[in-house]
């Protein structure tokens, strides 16, 4: 039986992608590279998918990894370097652009100089150099919201598929045991959390999909792609329930919120009011911690008030010394003595702090923490904008960067190869190109992908009868204020 299930799961993935491959809104064959990336990310790493995985029984394994994983991760990035390096963008504008990003990088590579490890540092650093490689692959595509709609709609493809095929048929490989014998889901993953960020990534596309744009110009791409949304749609349910995972229950939740509000006749003709729902909701957060309202909330999800047992780890984290300032090197906490110190004082092989502030704390102090919230407040000041230009763009930039703070709470990934990571790198990077002898392609090309927008701020309304009547402009950049909408979402 099992030996049949595999064979419907992968012809039903091979339909997924040949479908997908006619689409008439297909982007170019770079994507592949950062779907690889984000596959490998949010599944098992390459000496897992071969059985070659190392035994990480000593600290000592921990730091050195697997040479296979590494090669791999290495090539990816090459592969990324490459394809950048032929695509004419204008990188003294991007970096200046990316100011913050950029500083953030060098100081996670300056803290070499206090790092017990330096040299598992660079290693770690040159790896993670790769979620923002793979970041600028997606978004220098001449279409880039386009792009990020293709790389999550193919990694839809596969791991919604094989998980459901190894809960069901291959057990040994898609769950998991905990101490006390009850099974824990995890599908292609290494644990439930895993499992659950997938159908969080999963059901953002799908519904940002669903209420943000339309393909009146192909109604039969159109009714194809109905009938693979509601069955990934179903997939997306079923796992995430039998995953068990409240945090990416309540981000995919917040992610649908977030989109419906913006069909909102208010919000679509005043962009700006999607950021007072945000600070009301920040407000609320703060006031409910104030009033110890979370045990009520978590009560209504069925969830162990101790975030099952997050805060424990947390007290105890708390409890060790740490320079408070530059915290101990980039992704050098969990290393050395100090792994083993931890592993002992919680009782558990724990390699990361389950919350993305207190990790960034642990390992870069409180200057990491003030480069990342920096981050995500100038992300959300170009989102602002960007909204007025490209609201179906806009909104999902949006949630990328209000999910991302929110997973962090009670998730770390804000480094590594984390696809939550890449997803705020989505959200928050500004990048600019420069015009290549393609241009006159391009109002061709995306005059056949046929997307349209729900929303027009007022003064666009006027400029809407005539967008199908003459090509867009091009910008050299993801916004333009005072133009029409780009059909690229």
């Amino acid at each position: 039986m099992s030996n049949l299930a595999t064979a419907v799961c992968l012809l039903f993935i091979g339909y997924l992608f040949w479908t997908d491959l006619r689409r008439p809104d297909n982007s170019s064959n770079a994507l592949w590279v950062p779907l690889a990336w984000m596959f490998l990310a949010g599944s098992r790493y390459v000496s897992d998918w071969l059985g070659v995985r190392p035994n990480f029984a000593s600290v000592a394994d921990y730091a050195e990894g697997s040479p296979v994983d590494a090669a791999t991760f290495f090539a990816l990035i090459l592969a990324g370097i490459l394809i950048l390096a032929r695509r004419k963008i204008d990188w003294p504008r991007l970096l200046r652009n990316n100011s913050w990003i950029v500083l953030y990088l060098l100081y996670c590579l300056a803290s070499m100089a206090w790092s017990d490890d330096p040299v598992v540092l660079m290693k770690r650093w040159v790896k993670d150099l790769g979620n923002p490689i793979m970041a600028l692959v997606i978004l220098t595509e001449r279409r880039p919201y386009e792009a990020v709609g293709v790389v999550l709609r193919r990694l839809s493809f596969l791991l919604l598929p094989l998980s459901v095929l190894f809960i069901k048929y291959y057990p040994e490989l898609g769950r998991a045991y905990r101490a006390d014998g009850s099974p824990m889901f995890t599908g292609v993953g290494h644990q439930k959390n895993d499992l659950g960020l997938m159908c969080l990534m999963a059901g953002i596309y799908l519904f940002w999909e669903l209420l943000k744009r339309r393909d009146a110009t192909h109604p039969g791409f159109l009714q194809q792609h109905k009938i693979v949304a509601v069955v990934m749609m179903g997939m997306v349910v079923w796992l995430l329930h039998i995953s068990d995972s409240q945090t990416s229950f309540v981000c995919l939740a917040t992610a649908v919120l977030l989109l419906l509000l913006g069909r909102m006749p208010v919000i679509g003709t005043r962009p700006a009011a999607m950021f007072s729902v945000l600070l009301f909701g920040a407000l609320a957060l703060v006031l409910g911690e104030m009033l110890h309202l979370k045990e009520f909330a978590f009560g209504l999800l069925g969830r162990d008030p101790t975030l099952t047992n997050r805060t424990a780890i947390w007290q105890a984290l708390e409890r060790l010394e740490v320079n408070p300032i530059v915290g101990t090197g980039f992704m050098s906490f969990w290393t050395g003595s100090r792994l083993e110190v931890v592993w002992k004082l919680v009782g558990a092989e724990l390699n990361q702090a389950h919350n993305g502030y207190l990790e960034q704390y642990l390992n870069l102090g409180y200057v990491g923490v003030s480069l990342i919230a920096v981050i995500m407040l100038s992300g959300l000041l170009r989102v602002r904008r960007h909204l007025s230009s490209d609201p179906a763009a806009g909104m999902l930039r949006l949630c990328f960067i209000v999910i991302a703070a929110l997973y962090n709470l009670t998730e770390a990934s804000f480094y590594g190869i984390n696809n939550m990571w890449i997803l705020l790198l989505l959200g928050c990077l500004e990048v600019p190109r420069q015009i290549n002898n393609s241009r006159s392609k391009e109002p061709m090309a995306q005059a056949k992908s046929g997307l349209r927008y729900q929303h027009f701020p007022p003064r666009l309304q006027a400029e809407r009868s005539h967008i199908q009547d003459r090509p867009p402009r091009i910008s050299s950049g993801l916004e333009v204020r005072g133009s029409p909408p780009s059909p690229r979402a």
